[in-house]
């Protein structure tokens, strides 16, 4: 299935967090969206692989993602090698997407930084005739998506663009919510992490109201590319 809006990220949570809004403000204009998630999140503190995979499936239904799918690298050691740039390559030529949406280009949490890197490097080399992949048992073509756009996670990064989110905010916040074991829950007794506390969430809402109120609109979501973005219509920019 050829897919218009494709994230790439690391974790399994990594998306709805930071662009999930983007993808729900592309599917209401027609666009397919989907997820590749690239490890399983083994190593969280809080769940299991078994438990996030469905967490993840429940979040999919929330945003009606036209497809998600987990490459199984291991999470916290995969790295921007020729193994690993190779199953990412098969999936972009496996969905076609015009635009890529990946981690951001530094972070906490060193999966994000490393997985940006990979990601912005496979999507180069996707686009290579010679270098050669299968899936299925049937050779794939060459395809490179116009452009890559890195999200910004926990550490602040000035963006480069702001898409506006508004519409979806509920929806976004759902699909978040989705992964139950991995933000607060006052009635879990598994290990308080960074992500579990409480405030938390209350971040993750005060950083879309800053990036809506920097274009005038109540929740944003911010990116960072390295091409300067172009409109060819001034009206097209809030």
């Amino acid at each position: 299935m050829k897919i218009d809006i494709l994230a790439i990220v690391a974790h399994p949570d990594d998306a709805e967090l930071a662009c999930s809004g983007t993808l729900l403000a592309h599917a209401a204009l027609g666009k397919k969206i989907g997820i590749v998630d690239l490890t399983r999140g083994e190593l969280g503190t809080r769940g299991t692989p078994e438990i996030r995979k469905q967490e993840a499936a429940a979040s999919a239904a929330i945003l009606q993602l036209d497809v998600r799918e987990n490459l199984g690298l291991p999470d916290g050691f995969f790295e921007n090698t020729k193994e690993y740039q190779l199953e990412v390559i098969r999936a972009i030529r496996k969905y076609q997407p015009e635009i890529v949406l990946t981690n951001a280009i530094t972070d906490r949490h060193c999966d994000h930084g490393r997985a940006a890197q990979l990601v912005r490097d496979s999507c180069f080399l996707s686009g290579l005739a010679k270098v050669e992949t299968v899936d299925n048992g049937i050779s794939q073509s060459a395809w490179r998506p116009k452009i890559v756009y890195h999200v910004i996670q926990d550490t602040y990064i000035e963006p480069d663009i702001i898409v506006d989110i508004s519409s979806y905010w509920d929806k976004k916040e759902a699909s978040i919510k989705a992964f139950g074991t991995q933000f607060f829950n006052p009635s879990s007794s598994e290990p308080i992490t960074h992500i579990s506390k409480p405030e938390f969430l209350d971040f993750q809402k005060a950083r879309a109201i800053e990036f809506g109120h920097r274009i005038g609109v109540l929740y944003g979501e911010g990116f960072t590319t390295h091409r300067t973005p172009g409109v060819a219509n001034l009206f097209d920019l809030k």
